[in-house]
This record gives structure tokens, C-alpha cells and sequence, in this order.
């Protein structure tokens, strides 16, 4: 009897800690991977999470500028399709990392963070 009560407890415990996970994710991608992308796919967005002064001086063409510090819990409006692909990026790979992190919490479902620019290979450009 003590066993059966140890097992079941068991199994309660077990399913409660399960219930309170939350599946909030995004996936890492390489560079290479990042470009593979942007030449294959057509609905995807890329997001500079740098400041607006950094992506004015060098950004990857077609990014959009959203500042990592101004990401919270609410949806940015620059980014109102929560299951669209979005492809960020900001200088070295940090705050692209906190802002993939911040945005699989609001619930967007298909984010790739691929680092930062400086290490970029491909196309740029600068100015707005």
C-alpha cells in the first residue's frame, strides 16, 4: 500500500511540474543558414534589435529596426503576425539572443536568431 501511495504521488508531482513548463523557444541558425533563408523563403522578416543609430550605419538590406530595450510583453506593431518567420540579428549575437527569448514569450512561433552583424559575410548597407 505504501508503495502504490509513493507511486501515485509520484506521478502527481511529476504531471504538475510538466503543466507548468511553458514552451517558449526560438531556434539559433548559422549565418550560411540565415542567407540560405533569405534566398529560398518569401514570407520572412529580418529584425536589427540594435539601436537605431547602429542600423543606420550598417544593416542587412530589408531589416527592419526594432531596439531590443524597447521589446516588453506586448507585440511590437512592426511585427504583428505572431506564426511569421522572423530572422534576428543585432552586433554580436547577445541582445538578438534576450530579444528571440522575449518575442517566444509573447508568443511568436517561428524565430531563427542568427548572431550578429559584425561577423555577417553577405550584403549590407547603410543609411535608413
Amino acid at each position: 500500500m505504501i508503495t502504490f501511495i509513493c507511486i501515485v504521488l509520484s506521478a502527481v508531482a511529476l504531471a504538475s511540474c510538466a503543466g507548468n513548463q511553458t514552451e517558449t523557444s526560438y531556434q539559433q541558425i548559422s549565418q550560411e543558414e540565415a542567407k540560405n533563408l533569405m534566398d529560398t523563403e518569401e514570407s520572412y522578416l529580418i529584425l536589427d534589435v540594435r539601436t537605431e543609430e547602429e542600423y543606420g550605419e550598417l544593416h542587412i538590406p530589408g531589416a527592419i529596426c526594432v531596439p531590443n530595450e524597447t521589446i516588453s510583453d506586448t507585440p511590437p506593431e512592426e511585427l504583428p503576425d505572431l506564426e511569421q518567420m522572423i530572422l534576428v540579428y543585432c552586433r554580436s549575437g547577445n541582445r538578438s539572443k534576450q530579444a528571440a527569448e522575449k518575442l517566444a514569450a509573447m508568443g511568436y512561433t517561428d524565430i531563427r536568431e542568427f548572431g550578429g552583424i559584425t561577423t555577417w559575410p553577405y550584403e549590407t548597407v547603410s543609411g535608413e
